[in-house]
């Protein structure tokens, strides 16, 4: 007679064969799984380590290409702004080795640069509109006029316009020395400028900016340069914006000027001022803005071409 102990028994010999069958069979699909994985993982590094050679080699053309660019950038820009004067206006977020860079590249253009403003961060800060807008309404000098739009950026343009641009007509100032003295002295004494020596009034302008900007406020404080570059435009012969890699995009202010046909009819752009290459075209860009004309250069998708003549 089968006893209770013998069935105890067989049932637990056949869990125990099947726990160790499950255990067996889980261990070699975990093997191959895992020797799988090993192969995918070895393929995909050695992607990376291809990616990042090629990456290297092209990091190592541009760096030659741009050094190419700077040691011919004066040869071929020489002559092109002879006897034109030139106002540099940076904003708080330019870097100051491109500001430099661009100083040296307007006077071997033989540009005389007759000064330069800084625009202080508290110039676009959202928070301090208002207080810009009184400031510019009191400062205006006598006789001229401020512009229609209500936003800091155009007025203070149409401030700025009248004390560092020659009239575009009579090729003349707009304000006398002691108003456009008055006028930065105002702007500096509040913290929305830094000026030292006032610059005398030129007849061309660049605006020179960095990137794209961050935080909550970045497509504001954008608007007010581009805005701001704008109306400075209007106001003497030619102006243009200039910016760094990432100025192009939504919060970059050449982006928002490229976003706006009215600004991008008078207002030329330079997405890759950071370059060689793009200061060459900063450089161009205002002997263009000379005849009249105006473009959107540089490497952005939102550009017209990489240059003036090179459109399409």
């Amino acid at each position: 007679m089968i006893s209770l102990r013998y069935h105890i028994v067989s049932i637990t010999a056949v869990f125990l064969a099947l726990a160790l069958g499950v255990v067996l069979g889980s261990t070699a699909i975990s093997g191959r799984l895992l020797s799988g994985i090993t192969d995918d993982n070895g393929a995909l590094n050695r992607q990376v380590a291809t990616l990042q050679a090629e990456r290297n080699g092209l990091d190592a053309r541009l760096s030659d290409a741009d050094r190419f660019a700077g040691s011919i950038g004066p040869l071929a820009v020489a002559g092109q702004l002879t006897d034109r004067t030139v106002v540099l206006v940076t904003t708080a977020d330019a870097a100051p080795g491109d500001r430099d860079a661009l100083v040296d590249l307007l006077r071997a253009a033989g540009a005389k640069l007759t000064g330069e403003l800084q625009l202080a961060e508290s110039f676009t800060d959202p928070d301090k509109a208002d207080q810009l807008l009184d400031l510019v309404a009191r400062l205006q000098p006598a006789g001229t006029q401020l512009p229609t739009g209500a936003d800091p950026g155009t007025r203070a343009g149409g401030l700025l316009g009248s004390v560092l641009l020659l009239d575009k007509d009579t090729d003349k100032p707009r304000a006398t020395p002691d108003e456009a003295a008055a006028a930065l002295g105002g702007l500096s004494s509040s913290g929305f400028v830094k000026a030292g020596q006032v610059p005398a009034p030129a007849q061309l302008a660049v605006v020179l900016t960095g990137g794209s900007l961050t935080g909550d406020s970045a497509s504001d404080r954008a608007a007010v340069v581009a805005r701001f570059a704008a109306q400075l435009d209007r106001s003497g012969a030619g102006t243009v914006l200039a910016g760094g890699s990432g100025s192009a995009d939504g919060t970059g202010a050449v982006g928002v000027v490229r976003a706006d046909t009215a600004a991008t009819s008078v207002l030329s752009t330079v997405d890759h001022a950071d370059t060689a290459a793009g200061r060459v075209v900063v450089v161009l860009a205002l002997r263009e803005q000379l005849a009249g004309k105006a473009g959107r250069y540089g490497l952005a998708g939102n550009a017209e071409g990489p240059a003036p003549g090179t459109a399409g």
